[in-house]
């Protein structure tokens, strides 16, 4: 059994430790590549590793969890320690991460007078449930109890939130209260106004900061604000940012290898510890991906969560993995090093169509409609994620060759606008409520809106904007009055397998396209989306994340642990009407630069 503590250094064991740790998050990883990526940890002579816990996994609705498959955490810790790497652990409900609400499950949006990452009792309830799960898994793995959990963390940059030390407190005590023993920390931007509002430090909890470039400043300003409360804590970047992240119509970020590489040396030359964010960044598999909070436009991001770190979306090494390993030789020649794994990708040219089916053809084999009198929003219909299809009938009041008058008030994110199955308008974010104004071919009109939900925002202070309740939220205006009984069908599209392919399609609107390729093993591979415009795409029944065709990235990974040997199945859910009759595989990512107007 080890032990770890905090006093003026780390101490493992009693003698000083510098913590050397790399993100991987689980949940963005396949299980069948954990040992690649924590063995590629270790190979480049890091001795930690670091993850989130995202709450909406665990909990996807309120008393129903899950720990098993993508979500098995003991079985992604277990791994870590045989391995011999110990293990920092950050199970906040609020996680950031560029992940969907920063990971706490939408279902939560539900309750109208709940305000969450508060001290609202309503709100501490349901952690205090979800922590009375989650931590029988994480107790038993402490160092404290013979497994290899180092360190626990009780929020996530609050200090960038708020500033409720009572709801700060409330959450470490229902972490205390259920046997953590490990020492807990805080992490948030090393400057003073975050610190001062984010932390526990008068209360001993361990405060790192979060930064990705100079160090010294940034050590400077964290070891000021210990002093100031008579700390003589040892230094750590808990998130030393090694690259970024991307949202659709923007270029990828990147950052030079040697740039990062000089930065990680000189943090560790001042005697600091650290966590890389990202080492293995993986996926936004499904509708996970977050969103950055603008003042108007809100900025969703990709699903490719590559991040440019040290190992790539695949779980390969970058250039970043040789220079940084060529660091820790060089500051600590007597941690083990070795040689990483690679996995090679496989691609198929040209698979052609099988079969294709449209989604209104299809509605009452993928949900039950919902009936009220005016439209709700998605999470009041018991839906977290995906699209919302509202239907109803209006009447013809103009001539027939006259424009009526419809708007979609107060909705998010994106609204497509059919009327008798004629699509009239595509609105997107702040363009929702602009009038749409078209003709009415029959008296008696169908009128359906397919509402996507392109993710939540994940950081800043529309957390908790009426924004982030996805759907219409108000109502539909023909001409100037609001329009009502509404049938509403939830397409989370978590289970496609009822679709019937032989019900047809109708050119202009949503459709499922169906494609078989064959492989010889399970294998890596990247999804070609060219010839498609928007959508999702499952392989043999898992979303494996959103395409769109505005880039930069034009491709999706698939792990091969999605896949299996002999005949695989690819269907394509494609909103845009833009179809392809075949479709490719690729060994690597593809990847489009943009101009200044976004386009290739």
């Amino acid at each position: 059994m080890h032990t770890f503590e905090i006093s003026d250094e780390f101490l493992l064991d009693g003698e000083p430790f510098t913590i050397l740790s790399g993100a991987i998050h689980y949940f963005r990883v396949h299980p069948t590549d954990w040992h690649h990526s924590l063995y590629n940890l270790k190979a480049m002579g890091f001795n930690t590793v670091e993850t989130y816990v995202p709450w909406n996994l665990h909990e996807p609705k309120p008393g129903e969890f899950t720990f098993q498959g993508m979500v098995d955490l003991a079985r992604f810790l277990d791994e870590a320690t045989e391995l011999g790497l110990y293990i920092i652990v950050r199970p906040s409900p609020f996680i950031c991460a560029e992940w969907e609400w920063g990971g706490l499950p939408a279902w939560l949006l539900a309750d109208h007078t709940m305000r969450p990452r508060s001290r609202d009792p309503k709100f501490l309830e349901c952690v205090a449930r979800y922590y009375d799960e989650l931590m029988p898994v994480l107790v038993p793995r402490q160092v404290t109890h013979g497994g290899n959990i180092i360190m626990m963390q009780v929020e996530n940059e609050y200090g960038s939130y708020g500033e409720d030390k009572d709801y700060l407190r409330a959450i470490r005590d229902l972490m205390l209260e259920r046997g953590v023993d490990v020492p807990l920390c805080t992490s948030d931007g090393p400057w003073r106004g975050c610190l001062r509002a984010g932390t526990l430090i008068d209360d001993d909890v361990f405060v790192t900061g979060n930064f990705g470039s100079r160090a010294g400043e940034n050590f400077a300003n964290l070891k000021a604000f210990h002093e100031e409360h008579g700390k003589n804590w040892p230094l750590m970047c808990m998130e030393f940012w090694d690259g970024w992240f991307n949202r659709w119509g923007e270029n990828v970020i990147t950052r030079d290898a040697q740039d990062l590489a000089d930065s990680v040396r000189e943090l560790l030359e001042l005697g600091g510890s650290m966590n890389l964010y990202m080492f293995h960044g993986g996926t936004n598999f499904g509708f996970m991906n977050g969103c950055s909070a603008r003042h108007t436009h809100d900025l969703h991001q990709v699903t490719s969560y590559d991040y440019d770190a040290p190992l790539n979306e695949e779980g390969n090494p970058t250039e970043k993995w040789y220079k940084l390993r060529d660091v820790v030789r060089e500051l600590f020649p007597n941690n083990w090093t070795a040689e990483p794994l690679i996995k090679k990708a496989v691609a198929v040219e040209d698979i052609a169509l099988t079969e294709r089916t449209g989604l209104f053809e299809n509605l009452d084999n993928l949900s039950t409609p919902q009936h009220s009198f005016y439209p709700q929003a998605m999470e009041d219909l018991g839906q977290s994620y995906g699209y919302t299809l509202y239907r109803t009938t209006i009447e013809r009041d103009v001539a027939p060759e006259a424009d009526e008058r419809i708007r979609v008030i107060d909705g998010r994110d994106r609204a497509q606008v059919y009327v008798d199955g004629t699509l009239v308008a595509t609105q997107y974010q702040e363009h929702i409520g602009e009038d749409i104004k078209c003709p009415l071919p029959a008296e008696q009109n169908d009128l359906s809106i397919l509402v996507e939900n392109m993710g939540r925002v994940n950081y800043g202070h529309k957390f908790l904007a009426d924004t982030q309740h996805k759907g219409i939220r108000t109502g539909v205006c023909v001409d100037l009055h609001f329009v009502t009984e509404w049938d509403q069908y939830c397409l989370p599209l978590d289970n496609i397998s009822k679709l019937d392919f032989t019900r047809g399609w109708t050119p202009g609107q949503p459709t499922f396209s169906r494609f078989e390729f064959t492989l010889d093993e399970p294998a890596d591979t990247f999804i070609d989306t060219t010839g498609f415009g928007k959508g999702c795409v499952f392989v043999n029944g898992f979303n494996v994340g959103r395409y769109w065709e505005i880039g930069p990235i034009a491709t999706l990974y698939v792990p091969h642990g999605f896949t299996h040997a002999g005949v695989n199945e690819l269907v394509v859910f494609e909103t845009e009407g833009t179809l392809g009759s075949t479709i490719s595989l690729r060994s690597e990512p593809l990847i489009h630069h943009l101009d200044e107007e976004g386009v290739e």
